[in-house]
């Protein structure tokens, strides 16, 4: 089979892997779900996709289509060959305005394609949690819903047509057909002929049709995925007495892609929502009394009835990127519906609020119902979106398990199966997760389960059978819009009944009758405690680290609380930073997902004595930037930069350090000695032919420019008295961390920020320290970065006060107190107290502003644009917020954020040859195109060493830290 794989590979146009690196990504997906596939295809052409299929049908192979890869049920798992349309089959190819239809291909994301049609007043509604990285084709495959279905309807509501490949190679458009039509085309001699004349004499028999319409789903739940939906057809002119034509793509909508292989999807749009808008956060006491809520609430016009309760709540209190989120809870209530109300005109908006609040006053039980607008709306249901992350964050083996997240009731008997349900979790000894679509019927019920012990997996399969029989009961769906997959298939006989079932068999094997279109899913599924992610009573994996990962159970635990879900693959115009090498290159090895994947799988399944002696775990982590997006907005928090540094030191250890790392690690020490002969070492830096020659010397891009030294540090301007450090009027004292890029290379910066202190009232303390250790731990040298870290603390931990805070100008040198010495540190709790008071200047300005002590009569009223680029280490450990308020202050300043994610640069990361390019390509996702645009006048404001560098590289503009601006304008 290698050597077929090996010709497969070389008659695409597309990218073909059979490799352990590749297979490692793509054995799970967002599921708790493992299996490593033949091989990974990344089709470029309509004509690489006939030939997989053909090499499937050869070969007794298959097809696992895939998209973002953040399915639940394990769509995206087996042991065939996984087509990734991401890459390349992601383009809108036409939009109909008049119509308002548009057709692309399946690897749109959703968002996206909501930004693209916004100038247009359209939109495509259905809205998953996953939206920012979500694709068109995934949500066809699935049949997905979200926040909007009561308002809007679902996916399988917006399809117009579909182009498809069918398991012959040959190519079929599927739509909406008269009785006329279809009658021709069953006159076909074809695959598509057949495909029509075969599903009429399967369905038309009376008796077939009743066994549907009894035994499926109640027709008022809209939420129901539970295998085919054959119900969609039946219900059309072809079938029976009805009017409505007749579209396969019905069918094929929540099919799960093993039927055939879409490549081109036409859709039904709609207006943009009125502008007007208000959520009500309805709070209860309990879980019952939020159910009960439902069906009163819902008889208003509502376009958002989402559920949150305790559990998901509790979980956002101490996450970094949500916990602002929070704002409108009051007390600490069981549960919360967020019901949401849109109208055209402001004063209709009041009316309907009004009665909203009115039926919430008269008709439930709930204690509190703040009403949010603005971008306050937004930031809840934010909040309600992340909790899938969120639930993945718990720490420890036990997590909620998707399993039963997925049930859809009528609406009425939404509290009365809630009830039952919660006496089914009693008696296995669970409390359930509750959360999501309160008004569609559907909650995402989750049972906390390890899924590591051989117990809780026979718990896993019980549960969901004792809430299949629950949810038949009620003639639900088991499967709402996250799919059967490998998870529920089992169940769908019993949910349908076996007349039903074979029905679906049927149609497989009509469709796909070699079974190459991603089998295992629906019909002939495994039993779901099969191909699970951890294999149960395993021994776990003794793992020494360098760094300390007692808050994780150590680092695997930490790497393992990636589920998979896929937030670091939301592209640019999403916003945010993660994954910033992802967004250049469009692979998923450049995702914070892969690389965990990556990781978990060599950690758990090497034999060898250093388990990351790998070369496949050095290539995935290669394009790591260690950014530090990943530690706030995953909501997992998955830290890859630390997870980076910890493989570098264990992997260098056995493999040696280059001599170009060494030389960046030490690089303080370079330049101090560099300094000592400043004249010369500038020259030789920028002098074109001796430049050239140190860059090629130690592996520099030869682009790059290469920063100059001062010819006095500050340190030396400080201890020759040359720099004043007590103001006149005393209102405060500061002691200033003086990192080793401020002293050596931002010289001017450091004498800024001293002057501007000290014009402000404050005394600056100045001790002697080490250097931070952050070239030691980008580049894995943590022995060498514990020694500084801990002669740091001792220095400051015990001079250090809440009186006297300990602030920093480089945000990467200051934040590492916060952050890696949590980790380094031999003494934790003196790390951490001293961290609680150690602060970016940024922040200890604008809070000293809060409090009144600084104020915009102390600076000049002269007219100013600025545009502010923030360093990532404050992004992800403090907030760009504290900059904007600062820039803020001076009263006719014009400030804006730049909304860019990491600049590309990354300290060492945009120097070295090899990177070069892929560094200036995320500078010109976001970055490089604002400078540019940038009106003459306008002072573009950077915080970071490495920002302030790439930005000359990458536009030949200058950038300043924001203590410069504000030194310059302040009165004397």
């Amino acid at each position: 089979m290698k050597e077929k794989l090996q010709d497969l590979a070389k008659n695409l146009q597309g990218e073909f892997y059979s490799d352990a690196l590749l297979k490692a990504l793509y054995a799970t997906d967002a599921s708790v779900y493992r299996e490593l596939p033949l091989a990974v295809a990344l089709p470029k052409t309509t004509e690489d996709l006939q030939q997989l299929i053909n090499f499937a049908s050869k070969h007794n192979t298959s097809l696992i289509p895939r998209a973002a890869g953040t399915s639940l049920a394990g769509q995206c798992v087996g042991d065939g060959i996984v087509v990734d349309i991401s890459k390349n089959f992601t383009e809108i190819l036409h939009l109909n305005e008049k119509e308002k239809t548009v057709r692309l291909q399946p690897g749109v994301i959703r968002d996206d394609l909501n930004r693209y049609l916004e100038p247009f007043s359209l939109f495509f509604a259905p809205n998953t949690s996953t939206s920012n990285r979500c694709m068109i084709g995934g949500m066809a495959g699935n049949n997905s819903s979200g926040t909007t279905s009561i308002k809007y309807g679902v996916t399988r509501d917006k399809i117009i047509a579909m182009k498809c490949l069918l398991s012959d190679g040959s190519e079929v458009t599927f739509e909406a057909i008269t009785l006329e039509e279809f009658q021709k085309k069953c006159i076909q001699q074809d695959l598509e002929g057949y495909i029509y004349r075969e599903l009429y004499e399967l369905l038309k028999p009376k008796e077939v049709q009743e066994e549907i319409h009894r035994q499926f789903p109640k027709g008022d739940i809209h939420r129901r995925n539970t295998g085919y939906a054959i119900d969609e057809l039946i219900t059309t002119e072809v079938f029976s007495e009805a009017t409505g034509k007749l579209n396969i793509c019905k069918l094929l909508a929540g099919s799960e892609g093993t039927l055939a292989f879409t490549t081109e999807l036409t859709l039904q749009l709609d207006d943009l929502p009125p502008k007007h808008s208000a959520l009500v956060a309805a709070h209860f006491k309990s879980i019952e009394d939020c159910l009960a809520a439902v069906e009163p609430v819902m008889a208003r016009s509502l376009f958002t009835c989402e559920m949150m309760d305790k559990t998901i709540l509790d979980c956002t209190k101490n996450n970094l990127k949500y916990k602002d989120n929070r704002f409108f809870i009051a007390e600490d209530p069981q549960a919360i519906l967020m019901l949401e109300v849109r109208d055209h005109h402001q004063k209709d908006l009041e009316v309907q609020l009004q009665a909203l609040l009115n039926a919430l006053e008269e008709h439930t039980k709930s204690y509190a119902n703040p009403v949010l607008t603005g971008e306050h709306i937004e930031m809840a249901i934010e909040l309600r979106k992340a909790g899938l992350g969120l639930l993945g964050n718990m720490d420890g083996d036990e997590k909620a398990v998707a399993c039963i997240e997925d049930t859809a009731v009528s609406i009425p008997h939404l509290a009365n199966y809630i009830n039952e349900f919660t006496a089914i979790m009693k008696n296995f000894g669970q409390r359930a997760v509750y959360y999501a679509h309160a008004g569609a019927g559907e909650l995402h019920l989750r049972p906390i389960l390890n899924l590591k012990v051989s117990k809780d997996v026979k718990l896993f399969k019980e549960i969901t059978h004792a809430v299949a029989q629950l949810v038949k009961k009620y003639n639900g769906s088991l499967s709402g819009e996250h799919g059967d997959g490998r998870v529920r298939a089992e169940f769908i006989e019993e949910m349908v009944g076996k007349k039903n079932y074979q029905l679906f068999v049927e149609v497989k094997k009509i469709f796909d009758p070699q079974h190459i279109f991603n089998p295992g899913k629906i019909v002939f599924a495994a039993p779901m405690e099969t191909s699970l992610r951890y294999q149960p009573d395993r021994q776990e994996p003794e793992i020494t680290t360098f760094q300390d990962f007692s808050d994780s159970n150590g680092i695997l635990r930490a790497i393992e609380k990636c589920n998979g879900t896929g937030d670091c693959r939301k592209s640019v115009e999403a916003g945010g930073t993660m994954c910033p090498s992802y967004r250049a290159t469009k692979n998923e090895k450049d995702t914070t997902r892969g690389r965990a994947n990556v990781l978990r799988e060599f950690l758990t399944q090497s034999d060898r004595p250093n388990k990351f002696n790998h070369q496949e775990i050095k290539e995935v982590l290669d394009l790591c930037i260690s950014c530090k997006g990943c530690k706030s907005e995953c909501p997992s928090n998955v830290d890859m930069a630390t997870y980076k540094a910890e493989f570098l030191y264990q992997y260098q250890k056995e493999n040696g350090f280059s001599f170009r790392n060494k030389l960046f690690a030490n690089n303080n020490k370079a330049n101090l000695f560099g300094a000592k002969f400043s004249g010369i070492t500038n020259s030789l830096f920028t002098h074109k032919i001796s430049s050239g020659i140190i860059k090629k010397m130690i592996g520099v891009a030869p682009e790059r420019s290469l920063p100059k030294v001062a010819k006095k540090s500050l340190r030396q301007l400080i201890d020759t008295g040359k720099i004043q450090l007590i103001p006149q009027k005393k209102i405060g004292q500061v002691y200033l961390f003086i990192d080793e890029f401020t002293n050596l290379l931002d010289t001017n910066i450091g004498i800024d920020a001293i002057e501007l202190l000290v014009g402000l009232g404050y005394e600056v303390k100045v001790v002697a320290h080490e250097e931070s250790g952050r070239s030691y731990i980008s580049k894995g040298f943590l022995e060498e970065a514990k020694v500084l870290a801990n002669k740091n603390i001792e220095v400051f931990k015990d001079i250090v006060s809440e009186e006297i805070p300990l602030i920093g100008i480089e945000p990467s040198a200051i934040l590492s107190f916060r952050d890696e010495y949590l980790r380094l540190a031999e003494d934790r709790e003196e790390a951490s107290a001293l961290a609680r008071k150690t602060f970016l200047i940024e922040e200890f300005l604008s809070a000293e502003i809060e409090k009144g002590k600084i104020t915009s009569a102390q600076f000049s009223s002269e007219k100013k644009n600025i545009k502010i680029h923030a360093h990532c280490h404050q992004k992800a450990m403090s907030n760009v917020k504290h900059t904007f308020d600062l820039l803020n202050l001076p009263e006719n300043f014009k400030v804006t954020i730049i909304p860019s994610g990491c600049c590309g640069m990354a300290g060492s990361f945009g120097y070295e040859k090899q990177h070069y390019e892929i560094s200036m390509q995320i500078g010109e996702q976001t970055l490089f195109p604002a400078v540019r645009k940038a009106e003459k006048n306008t002072i573009i404001v950077a915080n970071g060493t490495s920002c302030r560098h790439q930005i000359k590289d990458g536009t030949q503009k200058n950038a300043h830290h924001p203590v410069s601006i504000l030194k310059d304008f302040l009165l004397k």
